[in-house]
């Protein structure tokens, strides 16, 4: 009897708690959160107190580009932002820089934006834009709490790096949390004795792709992450809390398949271990909730896989056409690596497409690079060799005054070291390219869409801007139950995650943005009438989605809501089309009148 009344205990303290401290603290002023620019901003006093209680001195973060004014006398090195600006592993030691320079700007409704330019040239004075104005610099737990703490109780308009910016925001920056920790066996917080994983990993907060799988081929592992240049994503936070999708996928499953903890500070303050044995609503909701909704994460423990041989396929393409507009043979080639998709992810395959000209004057054509892991040559060979032979077909049958003519440049396959090693060489070259202005929109393809639609399928997303397809679905991903993480159940049923985007150069009005992002909604428009409710990955994908609670989150989205009043009654983490933020204004300065 006494276990049973300590474990409901145990188990309801901490939303109990978080409901209590909310019950206490301060909601503003018409239910508004305090930015720098309101009269209840904390003073220097207040502030002062803060950096007291924390290992860093406060943060006060600046836009990227920021070093470079005044023009007549630059405040800082000028030269290394014009050099790294689309460094993203550079960008990412920068507290007040994101990935996309668009972020770090803010549309005034007169449509004045206030933003820091890299071409000064353009002659608009530097402005903080969305960037955050000062923070914490956390490198430990308690910082985090710290942090928490302040912001909950001047309720201050919060942000966690790299899960957004907020014009006039408090940020926590979680950059600097790089412990790594290899297990020869772990056992989750509450598990039971002889529940054991072999070289699991915990990563901290800040620890980014390229440092952790450095740490994992260190230790002979295979870890399931996410892929750039320059492996500047972030490794436990919100890749994972949003799906977290990987060439691995197809044979290990997503990132939220592979967690075996999740620490993180709550609303409350408190910290808490989330896993299959405590806490576990709240850790089927991280898994797949999104990041920044239910608390900050200070470390995330995987399970690894064995270091082993892989097999690398490639297929690169080149199109030449006589007439102007989609050559019918693209449509062809991109039909058919659609309807083979299905038995690539099933064999094991996962990888990365994008349409692209191989040589100045052609028209589009497709670039795939893919990797097999947990497979033998041969084997691989009899999902993937067919691919190539049935687009060799079609290049024979091609010419360029009849639907345009359709050449391989590149076709193979060949076994690879490791998947460390295939990622060295053929995928991160060091510098990630980020920096630039870019929306974007995405949507999951689903098997039943390839299996008797692949033609309309590509005829539809040719017709968008920078389209690209990863192969990062189906296979394991689709054996998983649906409903065994708070992830959308569209990923369980789809097997490619497409892309599509549209940029523009600094100084770009705000007019002729809009017209841009009116481009982007016509196009969501297509690609949901394409498939309706085949779902998107809320990492890459629009916040310009009408339903983004089906959209990013599909029939989880009402319990995923309830978690989050748990734990985040007063909605102290709130991000843009994540959980809950339908309640907020545009802004998610003030609550919606209701």
């Amino acid at each position: 009897m006494f276990r049973l009344v300590a474990r409901i205990t145990m188990l309801s303290w901490v939303p109990l708690l978080t409901r209590l401290v909310a019950l206490a603290s301060s909601t503003g002023s018409h239910g508004c959160k305090c930015i720098s620019t309101d009269d209840c901003w904390p003073d220097a006093s207040a502030f002062a107190k803060l950096a007291s209680e924390v290992s860093q001195p406060l943060v006060q973060p600046f836009p990227t580009a920021s070093a470079c004014y005044p023009v007549s006398d630059p405040s800082g090195n000028c030269t290394e932002v014009q050099t790294l600006w689309g460094d993203g592993n550079w960008r990412s030691n920068q507290a007040g820089s994101m990935q996309e320079s668009n972020y770090e700007t803010f549309t005034f409704d007169n449509g004045t934006i206030s933003a820091c330019y890299r071409d000064t040239a353009l002659g608009v004075p530097c402005e903080q834009g969305s960037v955050p104005v000062i923070g914490v610099d956390a490198r430990t737990l308690e910082d985090v709490q710290a942090g928490v703490k302040f912001a909950r109780v001047h309720n201050l308009r919060l942000v966690v790096k790299n899960t957004g910016a907020g014009r006039g925001s408090f940020v926590i920056w979680t950059h600097h949390m790089k412990n790594i920790t290899v297990h020869d066996t772990f056992t989750p917080f509450g598990g039971r004795k002889n529940e054991k994983y072999s070289q699991a990993i915990t990563l901290g907060a800040g620890v980014q792709w390229h440092e952790a799988y450095d740490a994992a081929n260190g230790a002979n592992r295979t870890l399931v992450g996410g892929l750039s240049a320059g492996g500047s994503v972030g490794a436990a936070g919100g890749w994972l809390l949003g799906g977290g999708h990987s060439a691995l996928s197809p044979t290990y499953g997503l990132g939220v398949d592979n967690v075996l903890e999740i620490s993180i500070v709550v609303a409350s303050g408190e910290h808490i271990k989330a896993n299959s044995h405590k806490n576990t609503d709240l850790f089927w909701a991280l898994r797949g909730g999104g990041g920044g909704t239910y608390g900050i994460v200070t470390s995330v423990t995987y399970r690894t896989h064995p270091l082993q041989q892989v097999i690398a396929g490639f297929l690169t393409t080149s199109i030449k056409s006589s007439t102007p507009g989609t050559p019918p043979i693209l449509v062809k080639l991109i039909s058919e690596f659609f309807r083979m998709s299905p038995n690539l992810s099933d064999a094991g395959w996962g990888g990365y497409g994008l349409m692209a000209p191989s040589a100045p004057g052609e028209s589009l054509a497709m670039q795939f690079v893919a990797i097999a892991p947990n497979s033998s040559w041969s084997a691989a060979n009899d999902s993937f060799l067919p691919l190539i032979a049935n687009v060799a077909s079609l290049a024979a049958n091609s010419s360029i005054d009849d639907g345009g003519l359709l050449n391989i440049t590149f076709a193979s396959t060949f076994p690879v070291e490791s998947f460390h090693a295939w990622l060295t060489q053929f995928i991160d070259s060091g510098t990630a390219e980020t920096g630039g202005n870019v929306m974007i929109g995405s949507r999951l393809l689903p098997k039943a869409l390839l299996d008797v639609n692949s033609t309309r399928a590509a005829e539809t997303w040719l017709g968008l801007p920078g389209i690209t397809f990863h192969l990062v679905a189906g296979g394991a991903v689709s054996k998983t139950d649906p409903d065994a993480t708070g992830l959308n159940p569209a990923w369980r049923k789809g097997v490619l995650h497409a892309a599509f985007g549209s940029g523009w150069p600094e100084g770009t009005s705000s007019a002729d943005i809009e017209q841009i992002a009116n481009g982007i909604k016509q196009n969501l428009t297509l690609i949901e009438n394409l498939s309706p409710n085949a779902g998107a990955y809320l990492n890459e994908a629009s916040l310009f989605e009408t339903d983004f609670q089906q959209t990013f989150f599909g029939n989880h989205y009402h319990k995923l809501k309830a978690i989050k009043k748990r734990y985040d009654p007063t909605d102290l983490f709130i991000v843009p089309k994540g959980v809950g933020s339908e309640d907020w204004d545009e802004q998610l300065h003030c609550r919606r009148r209701k």
